[in-house]
């Protein structure tokens, strides 16, 4: 494409993006500029990535073809009022701020702006993520093409419809802090046995990075998974039997509803 890729904020996200674009060549690195009100993050991206760096983001949008959206919500609205004049016509919005709906962002930046809202996640730090994009009333499907195209370099990318990004958010988005609970319980279960700690880790990290991988080739559904390492009157049996006495898949069916009926609340603020 022609123009800039601008990324308006300067954090982990927009650094994991900056950073798998640039390891499959994907935009040129001379036509990347990332804006922060922060030195020093600014100075990390020029020495790191030899990309280009400001802090008015009104001129870093003044060339752009694609402008990702990369500050926090409650920063939008200031944003919005320094690039709305200074915005291309043409140049396409691509939004990674939670819970900021298309419609939003339209009538914030008016006329016929493109847009494309994306919900990744935080192993996009790591290349292993999974973002979820719609696109917005203008967006036409060369649009989601561009805004797949760049997610894809920090992992998987899925298409849904606006109104899914609630559930998007509750599932994949929330997702990794429940593996991430998860993990803190069978860490301090290890403890309480005695295991130490460094073992402790490797055991619980390597089981989930393994069950992961391993759900991945097999593509077996999770329940035939878990019943063929469940034998009957063994170990994994008896452990299973307590989560299922405590209700344990109800509370996190509960916990993701909650999660969703929470980020369709913070949409509409």
């Amino acid at each position: 494409m022609k123009g800039n890729l601008v990324f308006l904020g300067a954090g982990n996200m927009a650094e994991a993006l900056v950073s798998g674009l640039l390891a499959c060549n994907r935009w040129p690195r001379a036509r990347i500029i990332v804006t922060d009100i922060a030195e020093e993050r600014r100075r990390l991206f020029v020495e790191k990535f030899g990309v280009h760096a400001q802090s008015d983001n009104a001129a870093a949008v003044a060339g752009a073809a694609v402008v990702v959206l990369a500050v926090k919500p409650q920063m939008l609205a200031e944003v919005f009022a320094a690039i709305r004049a200074a915005l291309p016509a043409d140049a396409l919005i691509v939004s990674i701020a939670a819970g900021i709906t298309t419609a939003k962002i339209e009538n914030a930046l008016g006329g016929q702006v493109r847009v494309v809202r994306s919900m990744p996640n935080t192993p996009a730090l790591v290349g292993c993520g999974v973002a979820a994009i719609c696109g917005g009333l203008h967006a036409k499907p060369a649009d989601l093409d561009t805004a797949q195209d760049l997610l894809s370099a920090t992992g998987e990318v899925v298409r849904v419809e606006e109104a899914a990004m609630d559930a998007v958010t509750a599932v994949s988005g929330s997702g990794p802090a429940y593996v991430f609970y998860l993990m803190e319980a069978m860490l301090e279960a290890a403890r309480r046995m005695g295991l130490a700690g460094d073992v402790a880790r490797k055991l619980v990290y390597t089981t989930v990075k393994g069950s992961a991988e391993l759900i991945l080739r097999h593509k077996l559904p999770p329940e035939e998974l878990r019943a063929r390492v469940t034998s009957k009157g063994g170990t994994t049996a008896a452990a299973i039997a307590v989560k299922d006495r405590r209700e344990v898949k109800a509370a996190i069916i509960e916990a993701m509803l909650a999660a969703q009926a929470r980020a369709a609340e913070l949409a509409k603020l």
